[in-house]
């Protein structure tokens, strides 16, 4: 076995600025960022189990706000690294770039390439204490106020607190995080369940134990069939056409593939990737692997028994997949991802891997299977045959489309150049006027919608066709929609939903975006898609600075912001308002907040987790009311009454 020690742990740069711009590193200071403070902790004890080394993760939450995360792996070596003449774990949790995945001398898969987890949970928690059992010995280091190291070395060495049994390792990180930098400190423990759910599905045989000291409970999760109970429990509100989800694995190379699908009735598809457990919500090779191999396996089938004939033309990859749910699941020794994010899998050789493990593997269990072939072929005819006669009656909504006149709606820029072009998306037609007033009338579109657009949540394209207002987005956008989508003929760089802060522009943002994610997802996966953010609060203030007596004024975007303001501010507060509405700010000042791109906010839609925001979105648009009022009343405990 290779040995793993402080020589493994390479440093590539200190830790710097994480405080300062938290965002960069957890994507934001909201719920979604406390909550990755988790995972980020958590992938270390899941690397160890991808090693061999790690058989179960423990996740306390504590009753005074902090948390737990404790895995049986070998431990973080303790012993003196070789260049930086400190504690190799005292490295690995306040050096930022620092870790044992730079290269494959330790781990031969990991999800966490860059180094920043640990060290950067570090840096956003008032206190931390890490304990590490290695060797016989249980060591501990304690850190404050965002890294700051406070416990004493002996002799250089970590402090030994007790003796343990030389085969009992592994490490346990409890933190706080900090009020300073979070919006909010409070853990969900939904979330984190939700979480550890969809980790045990991608890491089989992993046990995962969550308590929570606040009401008594400990969940076990254990999934000993992995990803083929992950379809299970996707397709468990929908009606299937063959019982058992198929499940296939195989090893081409250096890599690991696992696939598991089932088909339902819906006539969607859903194909969820994963490499070493990252969500790759864009795909990337290893979708466009599986897609390949599955239509060229399956139209060999659909020939060699006869459901098509010479004469006829093979089925459409879309046709195949109708109504598919499906996981797929790589471990790849290199994976190269494209964009910060990781949002998409860029080696060509996971595509060659995939494909090979399908072909062969698929073959062999429809062979024996034939029943369950011909299942999944006789829906893919259907969809072959009800394509053909809908095209006609589609192509004729989107001729009409485009012969739209949006001029009555629409108040167009005069540039057409695509590149420096928005199209600002608001609610009716008084906040439309207001919008087009303090417009920059040459680079800023307005489309104000006439009430809310249809509810598209598992609506048919020709239905979604007819509905007046989003037949105005499509003919303003001008890129098309369905089989004709073309992004490179969008007329804007950016979309922008611009809604009042109320619960009628809450639902109508939330329509706006259903319509995205289910029928233009290119737009959100390109980044097109944005949110834009008026100001909450408008606070005018005499400065506390002699010789300041001008009053002054700053804008302030939620409740977090003004009550750091209160904090902060030595002045006297002259005047507080709350706009509830655009209609309550004058031209200059939603030129000055929502609308400058120098001085603007803008929330750019993202999809961070793919069957995250599938579930959310059917749960919250679908008609089954349940789990909807279910999802709704769980959120509530977390939101701030505004009275």
């Amino acid at each position: 076995m290779e040995q793993y020690n402080g020589s493994q742990i390479i440093v590539l740069e200190g830790l710097e600025a994480v405080r300062k711009r938290p965002g960069m590193y957890i994507g934001s200071t909201g719920s979604r960022g406390l909550h990755h403070l988790i995972w980020e902790i958590i992938d270390n004890g899941i690397d160890e189990h991808l090693a061999g080394f790690c058989s179960e993760i423990n996740v306390t939450l504590h009753k005074d706000g902090g948390i737990s995360v404790a895995d049986n792996g070998r431990g973080v070596p303790v012993d003196i690294h070789p260049t930086q003449k400190i504690p190799t774990a005292r490295v690995v949790y306040s050096v930022l770039h620092a870790g044992g995945k730079f290269d494959h001398s330790v781990y031969k898969v990991s999800g966490g390439l860059h180094g920043v987890g640990a060290a950067v949970v570090n840096a956003l928690s008032k206190h931390m204490i890490i304990e590490i059992r290695r060797d016989g010995n249980i060591y501990l280091d304690e850190y404050k106020n965002g890294g700051h190291p406070v416990t004493k070395l002996d002799k250089g060495q970590l402090p030994s607190i007790g003796t343990c049994r030389k085969n009992d390792t592994g490490t346990k990180v409890t933190f706080y995080p900090d009020e300073e930098i979070f919006e909010t400190i409070e853990f969900k423990p939904d979330v984190i369940k939700k979480k550890l759910k969809e980790i045990s599905y991608l890491n089989k045989n992993l046990k995962l134990v969550f308590t929570d000291e606040e009401v008594g409970e400990t969940i076990t999760y254990l999934e000993e069939d992995g990803i083929k109970s992950f379809v299970s429990y996707l397709t468990r509100d929908d009606k299937v056409i063959h019982d058992e989800p198929i499940y296939i694995e195989g090893k081409s190379g250096d890599i690991e593939v696992e696939i598991a699908f089932q088909y339902t009735e819906d006539y969607s598809e859903t194909i969820n990737a994963y490499c070493n457990r990252i969500n790759v919500v864009d795909g990337g090779t290893l979708v466009t692997g599986f897609k390949t191999a599955l239509t060229r396996v399956m139209n060999q089938y659909a020939r060699e028994l006869g459901i098509l004939k010479e004469k006829d033309d093979n089925f459409d990859g879309k046709d195949i997949r109708n109504g598919i749910v499906a996981i797929i699941s790589i471990k790849h020794p290199d994976p190269q991802f494209e964009g910060q994010t990781k949002s998409k899998l860029g080696n060509t050789d996971a595509k060659t891997a995939v494909d090979e493990v399908f072909t062969q593997k698929a073959q062999y269990y429809f062979d024996r299977n034939v029943e369950v072939l011909k299942t999944i072929l006789d829906n893919s005819l259907k969809s072959f045959n009800a394509r053909k006669a809908s095209d006609k009656a589609r192509n004729a909504i989107i001729k009409q489309i485009s012969d739209v006149d949006t001029r009555s709606k629409l108040a167009s820029c005069s540039s057409r150049k695509p590149e420096e072009c928005e199209l600002y998306i608001v609610e009716g037609d008084s906040a439309g006027g207001t919008v087009k007033t303090a417009r920059n009338r040459r680079t800023q579109a307005v489309l104000p919608l006439r009430g809310k657009i249809l509810n598209v949540e598992k609506s048919s394209l020709e239905r979604v066709l007819t509905n007046n207002e989003i037949k105005s987005m499509i003919a303003a956008f001008g890129c098309g929609i369905g089989e004709d989508f073309d992004i490179s003929k969008l007329r804007y760089d950016k979309i922008i939903i611009l809604t009042d802060a109320d619960v009628d522009g809450a639902h109508i943002s939330t329509l706006l975006l259903t319509f995205f994610y289910r029928f233009m997802p290119e737009l959100i996966k390109a980044g097109k898609i944005y949110r834009g953010l008026p100001p909450l609060y408008r606070v005018e203030y005499q400065p506390a600075a002699k010789g300041k007596k001008k009053k002054e004024y700053k804008y302030l975007f939620n409740d977090f912001e003004l009550e750091k303001f209160r904090k902060s501010n030595k002045g006297k507060i002259l005047s507080l308002q709350r706009y509830k509405g655009l209609g309550e700010m004058d031209a200059n000042q939603l030129w000055e907040t929502t609308l400058n791109p120098e001085t603007r906010i803008l929330a750019q839609v993202t999809i961070n987790d793919s069957v995250e925001a599938d579930e959310i979105t059917t749960t919250l648009m679908s008609t089954n009311v349940p789990p909807r009022r279910t999802f709704i009343m769980e959120e509530a405990r977390y939101a701030k009454l505004d009275i």
